[in-house]
């Protein structure tokens, strides 16, 4: 398989995150971080904070957080979150409330935000991506399948695009890779950018 990077692992390089789709997606274009650290932070949305600043700050933070740990190599984070009107919609643990979100999203457009954060030496380099993802109307059949598979558990917006659910989806513009959590042009270019 052909890619733009060479498959060898970075050195310099770690993934501040607990996803395997982030890591999986990295190193379907070559790049192996030498390590991934969950960052293990509290992620509750601050009162009165919206959908991009929340997205920032996480992803910051985590980075941040495990560059203190390792202070001479370069971290990546990422944070993705979905979001309708402007409620951003979490990470569901119970079936109940993924039924709800799944409601939200069900026959109409959303938007999924992801913060891509690269630090070296305590200096922040960040894109901010945003992709429209429509839903089709979810029927009761579609729910209680899907609601009973659990692929909805852990995920933002209770779903994951490279599953199931992406029999749901009608149409989605812009970054495909951003949806399953790791956008891959703007991470790549911020890579490049501090020289790892």
């Amino acid at each position: 398989m052909s890619n733009l990077f060479y498959n060898k692992v970075n050195s310099k390089l770690i993934l501040a995150s607990q996803s395997s789709q982030r890591l999986s997606l990295l190193n379907s274009i070559g790049i192996i971080p030498f390590k991934v650290v969950n960052p293990g932070i509290d992620e509750t949305i601050l009162k009165y904070e919206k959908p991009k600043q929340y997205v920032l700050r996480v992803a910051s933070f985590k980075a941040k957080k495990i560059l203190a740990e390792y202070p001479d190599n370069v971290v990546l984070s990422a944070d993705t979150i979905v979001v309708k009107g402007t409620r951003i919609i979490d990470k569901t643990e119970n079936k109940n409330e993924a039924y709800k979100s799944l409601l939200l999203l069900s026959g109409g457009w959303h938007r999924v935000y992801s913060s891509v954060v690269v630090v070296k030496k305590n200096k922040v380099y960040n894109k901010l991506v945003m992709t429209r993802v429509k839903f089709k109307r979810l029927s009761q059949s579609d729910l209680n399948l899907y609601l009973n598979s659990n692929e909805w558990s852990g995920k933002s917006g209770s779903y994951a695009i490279q599953g199931a659910a992406a029999g749901f989806i009608i149409e989605i513009k812009g970054s495909y890779s951003n949806v399953v959590g790791l956008p891959l042009y703007e991470t790549i270019s911020l890579i490049r950018g501090v020289g790892v």
